[in-house]
């Protein structure tokens, strides 16, 4: 159901999930509609600049000598995507990092691994995080979670967020929607809004798994989030 939310100043920050150019110009790894994406997560990033909200940008680098098992490879023998050797693991220009932003390295999917990413951003006063990024069912599912289970507030941006297909996107996003305990789905104008201090109404998450969803029905109930 949609409920009218206000995040207090202070307490939020924008976390970005693997923009890199593997996802344009790879095309074993191409996100479908890329470019809007990468432009919704420019008003993003704008409105955060212009808020004063921290920006997190990370990106999945791997290097096979510390790679979790049966991590793939290809035929040469490296990793099968984001090698640390690949220059398509960098951050598209469109939405890379200011000077005093922070960029963060991780080779697997959540940003919540083997780090101290949820100690600093607690040590902060962050208490919800704006998500954005891809792949939706991968990367951004898991950190998603991984945010929830650590005790933030999730304002996930379904419009900011991506995979291969839409199918595999909006199921994606449906999923976490479901899951989604404490935090909200939106787009990109409000969630702009709404770190500019407004006001507004999103879709937040009541009772135990209310979207069922079909292959029918699930483009429809996507775009009621």
């Amino acid at each position: 159901m949609k409920t009218p939310i206000s995040i207090r100043r202070g307490t939020v920050a924008a976390v970005f999930i693997d923009l890199q150019e593997e996802h344009r110009k790879d095309k074993r790894y191409l996100v479908e509609d890329f470019d809007s994406i990468l432009a919704n997560v420019q008003r993003l990033q704008d409105a955060a600049r212009r808020n004063f909200v921290p920006l997190h940008h990370w990106a999945y680098i791997v290097d096979l000598a510390e790679a979790r098992p049966f991590h793939p490879v290809d035929d040469s023998g490296k990793s099968a995507f984001s090698d640390k050797d690949d220059p398509l693991t960098a951050i598209c220009h469109e939405v890379a990092p200011q000077d005093d932003e922070t960029m963060l390295i991780k080779q697997e999917a959540s940003a919540f691994g083997k780090n101290d990413f949820a100690d600093k951003l607690k040590a902060a006063g962050i208490e919800w995080l704006v998500i954005a990024g891809v792949w939706t069912e991968a990367c951004i599912d898991a950190t998603v979670k991984d945010a929830v289970a650590r005790g933030f507030r999730v304002l996930l941006v379904k419009d900011a967020c991506g995979s291969a297909s839409a199918a595999m996107h909006q199921t994606g996003i449906l999923n976490m929607a479901n899951r989604l305990y404490g935090g909200a789905v939106t787009n990109t104008l409000d969630a702009c809004r709404l770190m500019a201090g407004d006001t507004v109404s999103v879709w937040q998450v009541e009772g135990s798994v209310p979207l069922r969803f079909t292959f029918e029905n699930a483009a429809r109930l996507y775009a009621e989030l």
